[in-house]
């Protein structure tokens, strides 16, 4: 069976809310899938001052090399300062060793993401991750339009054609939308489609 990992990192669980709705996107396309998230690098006296998200559903990934261990890998990080946040960059940092060895060659990737506003760096954000996955040989799957919801201004509405995305506000109260979770479903399903697709 095609195995998938959603990967994230999350302060104030908006984006552990999105890792859960690509995961059922993956699980309705017929992969496997595991959702793990990167450890918290911030000293903890910042967690706790910063009140980020202690309890999590997900355990922590087992380390960088787990990452050959999945036909498809799909990463959420929210912005800082339009690109991905160090605990996803550190992570990412250790994976020299599978890229000297082409380990994730081949395999399907996609990303998605969190801002405080709507033009807070949702698609720079995307990429900083984006660029990662190309370096390591990934073939990248968006949001595509087949997901119409991602059009229109009729709400406030995160998703792009680079992946799916979910605005907090500045204060982190506003939580994922039903359309912007079913914007992650989708693509979550479509990286698990051509994953599948390219395993056969």
């Amino acid at each position: 069976m095609t195995k998938v990992l959603v990967l994230y990192y999350s302060s104030y669980g908006h984006l552990e809310q999105m890792a859960d709705a690509v995961a059922e996107g993956v699980r309705s396309a017929g992969a496997e899938v595991d959702i793990r998230r990167v450890p918290e690098t911030a000293p903890p006296e910042v967690v706790k001052a910063a009140g980020f998200k202690a309890d999590t559903a997900h355990p922590t990934i087992e380390g960088i090399a787990a990452l050959a261990n999945y036909d498809a890998i799909i990463i959420g990080a929210p912005t800082r300062f339009g690109r991905m946040p160090s605990q996803m960059a550190s992570f990412l940092d250790q994976a020299g060793g599978l890229w000297l060895t082409g380990a994730l060659n081949g395999k399907v990737g996609g990303a998605f993401t969190s801002t405080a506003s709507q033009h807070g760096g949702q698609e720079t954000t995307l990429f900083s991750i984006i660029t990662n996955l190309l370096h390591f040989g990934l073939t990248i799957v968006g949001l595509d339009y087949g997901f119409a919801g991602q059009m229109g201004v009729k709400e406030v509405n995160g998703n792009s054609p680079y992946g799916a995305t979910t605005i907090a506000d500045g204060d982190g109260s506003r939580q994922p939308s039903s359309l912007e979770l079913d914007g992650a479903r989708y693509q979550g399903r479509r990286v698990a489609e051509v994953a599948i697709k390219l395993a056969a």
